[in-house]
């Protein structure tokens, strides 16, 4: 139902210019470069090779993300379209407007996205089968480091770190990425689809702004979601990121003290890149959920900081023994109380309620 070669013809001329990258630096070698001290800080073991990493251009990277934004919203615009089937004679004309309106705003949102990403690891949580991809984009690496006047080599081995942790993470971690999957595709199954006829029984009637506005004055794009069973799943898709967040964060810094030529002041200054932005910007942003991925950053991280402090990084790396053990939005703020919650699971007898496998 949804014209996708629209979205993608969107999200081109939304990205701005295609040029790739004035920098010759070879980020596959690099991140091949920074997998060794990964591994050894993380402990994480791929059991395969890790993906070759690719330069993209803005337009490039927006084209991939909309085929895979086309998977994600998949069970729903089947449901749209099948409640689009009660329309009657007008069922045609509904279908290509709503497919429409579908397609142009997946593809100014990732046109959007495409000039301000720094890098992806990018794999399909819903299609397992299709391979994963480590990408950057060009200008915007560029673009970062002359906006924050950094050592161009420095910056980019630390931003390798950060997606090379990504693939450890769900390469190295079997049960994350099914786990993720399995939470995007029960929170699909809870998404209400309404299609309500319009006044003079035509095409579908607008949602109502006013309700909106003051829903999303409340708190963002994630107030939307109405229902108990969907804030359950949300909280826990939430949780999981900020610690796949966090973590990246994390061992960026730990790892690029002792990697990265010139690494003091880069995470000052990410910082003040990530702040510094116009009202209308903010404002855009929020309206988009790009606040929550900040604070998936923020939060995740100061789980990721305070679990090592106390506990060293085996004890953060009992996150990824089961999904159990991954902390609750509340315990993300507490990492102390999360280990005191897996230490009293722990002392459990084997059997016990509660009480999990050692590994899995």
């Amino acid at each position: 139902m949804v014209d996708w070669s629209l979205a993608r013809q969107i999200a081109r001329f939304a990205a701005g210019d295609s040029s790739v990258a004035s920098t010759d630096f070879d980020l596959a070698a690099l991140s091949v470069d920074v997998q060794g001290p990964v591994a050894g800080y993380t402990g994480l073991r791929p059991p395969d090779p890790l993906p070759a990493a690719e330069v993209l251009d803005r337009r490039a990277w927006a084209e991939v993300n909309v085929g895979t934004m086309a998977g994600l919203l998949e069970p729903v615009t089947e449901r749209i379209s099948t409640r689009l089937e009660s329309g009657g004679p007008l069922v045609g004309p509904m279908k290509t407007v709503t497919g429409a309106a579908l397609a142009a705003e997946v593809g100014l949102v990732i046109g959007y996205m495409s000039q301000r990403v720094l890098g992806q690891f990018e794999l399909s949580l819903l299609q397992p089968e299709a391979p994963a991809r480590l990408l950057f984009v060009g200008p915007n690496l560029d673009r970062a480091v002359e906006q924050m006047q950094v050592d161009r080599d420095s910056f980019l081995t630390w931003i390798a770190l950060h997606e090379v942790t990504h693939v450890f993470e769900f390469s190295g971690v079997p049960w994350l990425r099914g786990h993720l999957g399995a939470l995007i595709r029960e929170f699909l199954t809870t998404v209400e689809v309404r299609v309500e006829r319009g006044a003079g029984g035509g095409l579908p009637s607008l949602p109502d702004a006013k309700r909106i506005a003051e829903t999303f004055r409340e708190g963002g794009l994630a107030a939307l979601v109405q229902t108990r069973e969907q804030r359950d799943v949300m909280e826990r898709v939430q949780a999981t990121m900020a610690v796949v967040e966090g973590y990246s964060e994390h061992v960026m810094d730990a790892v690029g003290e002792h990697v990265v030529a010139s690494y003091a002041g880069l995470r000052e200054a990410m910082e003040k890149r990530r702040r510094n932005r116009s009202a209308p910007e903010r404002a855009l942003q929020r309206l988009l959920g790009f606040d929550l991925k900040m604070r998936q950053y923020e939060l995740g991280k100061q789980f990721c900081d305070g679990a090592v402090q106390l506990a060293g990084v085996a004890g953060l790396n009992q996150v990824w023994e089961h999904p159990d053990r991954l902390p609750t939005l509340v315990e993300l703020e507490r990492p102390g109380e999360w280990l005191a919650r897996l230490q009293r699971e722990r002392a459990l007898p084997a059997g016990a309620a509660g009480a999990l496998p050692e590994s899995s």
